[in-house]
């Protein structure tokens, strides 16, 4: 099994429980040199069925994650930020879907378990060398596909998911931030990136250091200020995603050279991160920085 396998998938996405995954998700599977065996996991799975039932149509996600492997080379990291919003844009669904770890398990194992490989398995250690565990079945923000719906989801503005490119550009956002409840508040998560924004546009050196102790003293400080007064969030215009999800079956496939549109359920002013800029300013000039033993890397390991 590798980049350039054939992989039989079923016509629709369905849901795989992590015990029985357990079962099937062996060390030569993760090391990429054996497939699961198809005929006896297809048969402990299930079947989605919530309409509308083309969202859960296979062939278009294994197809965009095809592109993916001819764009990039196995291990890459950059290919998470061209991903993340083709993926959230094509698997169209609730926050409470895509709380399902039994849908992502599905899409690792069943689906695509040669890109969770060829995307997390350490280079140059060996052919036996395992993807870990964690990315096929872990917690939403380190398996392979539910860490780059997620980042996508919380960190897009509306129907734009251009901030979603600096998300993935410094991996301690999908690594460590994607972890921190505060940035369910939009504003907050589009603040942290609006300055990240500026330090890569006044050529700071070393973001990659900032940005843990930056988000980590933002989320330790959401315990004691309410940003929602400073800067409230878009009231979510439901029925703006709901008729989202139900465009699936007439839309084409998303575009692979400009970014797609996500739903327009509300989206944040600038005035409206600009409100919470002093106070993140303040936090980050006490925040210090991360001390790294290597060479800051943007792209980083993830």
């Amino acid at each position: 099994m590798g980049r350039h396998a054939v992989v039989e998938i079923p016509d629709y996405l369905g849901v795989l429980q992590r015990l029985v995954m357990a079962r099937f998700l062996t060390a030569g599977v993760r090391a990429g040199i054996e497939n699961p065996l198809r005929e006896s996991l297809l048969k402990a799975t299930q079947p989605l069925t919530v309409e509308p039932l083309g969202r859960w149509r296979s062939r278009p996600v294994r197809d965009l994650l095809d592109e993916a492997m001819r764009r990039f080379d196995p291990g890459d990291t950059t290919v998470d930020g061209w991903l993340a919003p083709r993926l959230h844009a094509t698997l169209r669904m609730t926050r409470a879907e895509a709380a399902d770890a039994e849908l992502w398990n599905y899409l690792a194992l069943v689906v695509a378990p040669d890109y969770v490989v060829w995307r997390h398995k350490p280079r140059g250690s060996g052919e036996k060398t395992e993807a870990p565990e964690s990315r096929f079945n872990g917690l939403q923000y380190t398996q392979a596909f539910s860490r780059l719906w997620w980042a996508a989801e919380l960190f897009r503005n509306g129907r734009d998911y251009s901030p979603v490119g600096t998300v993935f550009r410094y991996q301690e956002f999908p690594n460590t931030v994607l972890r921190f409840s505060v940035i369910d508040h939009r504003p907050t998560a589009l603040a942290i990136v609006r300055m990240v924004d500026d330090m890569i546009a006044a050529r700071t050196a070393a973001i990659g250091d900032v940005i843990t102790p930056l988000a980590t003293a933002i989320n330790a400080a959401a315990s004691t200020l309410v940003f929602d007064v400073i800067a409230p969030d878009a009231v979510v215009d439901h029925y703006a995603l709901h008729e989202w999800i139900s465009e699936v079956d007439e839309m084409p496939p998303v575009p692979w050279e400009t970014l797609p549109f996500g739903p327009d359920d509300g989206s944040v002013s600038a005035s409206t991160v600009e409100a919470l800029l002093p106070l993140f300013e303040e936090l980050l000039a006490s925040a210090g920085r991360r001390e790294r033993t290597k060479p800051d890397r943007a792209s980083g390991l993830g």
